[in-house]
């Protein structure tokens, strides 16, 4: 269908308007009623009595104006002309306008100016509009295809179909430039954090490890349920590494073997395959090992330090809504000179601080290399109860001293993961 838009203007007479056209200007009756006063005149207070106070005020003043009347020095108003001289044309210009229809063609430009000036005629348009069947009318909706497919050109049924019309013009939506995904937003949070605090982050790229920096550096035995192949994913080209400092393996199996630093160690054979077996870390405290052996074996010595890393970590597990297989592991450590769990207690909770987590709680906890070790409890305002979110402890002494820090040195640590609390901050 093709539609199209009709205007139409035209004027119409005001309820004042209506009454001059019956019973003439507001001028002519104050004329009118000065000639019956004769040469005395009326004042302004009795020609109000005669006609109204609305007529006397808007009709003086054309009589003045029009010079058909004039003021004494008394204040009366006396007619200087008769009526047979002049003739109403306000009257005849609305009658004209009336018995046009409105049709502003009817009057000329001047006039319609003065009776709009006077608030007698207001402009109406009038709007409508035009429907009528186009050339490719239907009493049926079709709908037009967009796309010329395949099943079309085989059949030959594109020459009688429509299509619609393309815009090869259009530039399309504009693209944005993309979105940082939660977990890099967090990530990027924690980091900022961890350096604020003063800590270094560690060089974490490298996913694969040996066995014996993922586990036998950290005390932990080779017996362990942890070093199973349903809990870790050993690696089967190559499946074993290459080097290991051989001084620091030395200390690291006699320590194994028969203890040291008040240890007795785990008493059991420690086999140098089962050390150099390949695998995907299963935590970032690979790298702290390596970190704390480069830290007691630098030139100059031993120096305090902070480290941090954020990255990625792999455990052979069954995936759930609580479980992955890869995720992101924060882990910080504090390296010095006769530190104790209250140092480490107040760490964490500057940290968890600093990230929105302010009701903590500590229970008493076992790991292989860290003794005393502590769980962190958060308070989850939402679930209503205290959730697990980290882990910590002290290094222990059968993993700092065969690296060769000082005695007194030591070394506290904490980790959490990185998707439990993005998951907590995007619910």
């Amino acid at each position: 269908v093709k539609l199209t838009e009709l205007s139409t203007s035209f004027f119409v007479l005001g309820k004042e308007a209506d009454s001059i056209v019956n019973d003439g200007s507001q001028e002519m009756c104050v004329l009118a009623a000065l000639i019956e006063a004769g040469e005395g005149g009326l004042s302004m207070s009795d020609l109000q009595g005669l006609v109204g106070k609305d007529v006397c005020k808007i009709g003086m003043g054309n009589c003045l104006k029009n010079k058909w009347a004039k003021k004494e020095k008394d204040g009366k108003l006396v007619a200087v002309v008769k009526m047979e001289d002049v003739k109403d044309e306000v009257r005849e210009l609305l009658q004209q306008l009336k018995e046009g229809g409105g049709d502003p063609k009817s009057l000329d430009d001047k006039d319609v100016t003065a009776l709009k000036r006077r608030k007698l005629i207001s402009l109406v348009t009038r709007k409508s509009y035009s429907i009528v069947r186009g050339p490719s009318y239907s009493s049926t909706r079709v709908k037009r295809a967009a796309d010329l497919t395949k099943e079309m050109l085989d059949s030959g049924k594109w020459k009688e179909t429509p299509f619609k019309e393309y815009n090869f013009k259009t530039l399309g939506e504009s693209v944005g430039g993309g979105y940082l995904h939660p977990l890099l937003k967090v990530r990027a949070e924690f980091r900022k954090i961890l350096m604020e605090m003063g800590f270094h982050e560690m060089p974490t790229n490298k996913w694969v490890e040996s066995s014996f920096w993922n586990f036998d550096s950290l005390f932990q035995p080779q017996s362990h349920p942890a070093r199973d192949a349903h809990d870790t994913f050993f690696i089967k080209e190559p499946a074993q590494t290459v080097l290991v400092p051989e001084e620091y393996y030395d200390k690291v199996k006699t320590m194994h073997e028969v203890g040291g630093s008040g240890s007795i160690g785990y008493r059991y054979d420690f086999k140098r395959e089962e050390a150099f077996k390949n695998l995907l870390r299963t935590h970032t405290t690979a790298v702290s090992s390596q970190m704390l052996y480069k830290l007691a074996n630098q030139k100059g010595g031993f120096q305090p330090a902070r480290y941090f890393s954020i990255d990625r970590v792999f455990r052979n597990e069954t995936m759930d809504a609580t479980h992955l297989c890869e995720f992101h592991q924060v882990e910080g450590l504090v390296a010095d000179y006769n530190l104790s769990l209250g140092d480490l207690i107040g760490t964490i909770e500057t940290f968890f601080r600093k990230i929105g987590i302010t009701k903590l709680r500590f229970k008493p906890a076992f790991n292989p290399y860290t003794e005393p070790s502590m769980e962190i409890f958060g308070y989850h305002p939402d679930l209503k109860k205290w959730t697990e979110i980290g882990n910590s402890g002290m290094f222990r002494p059968e993993m700092l001293a065969p690296m060769g820090l000082p005695d007194n040195v030591r070394v506290i640590a904490w980790g959490l993961s990185l998707e439990r609390p993005t998951m907590i901050k995007y619910r």
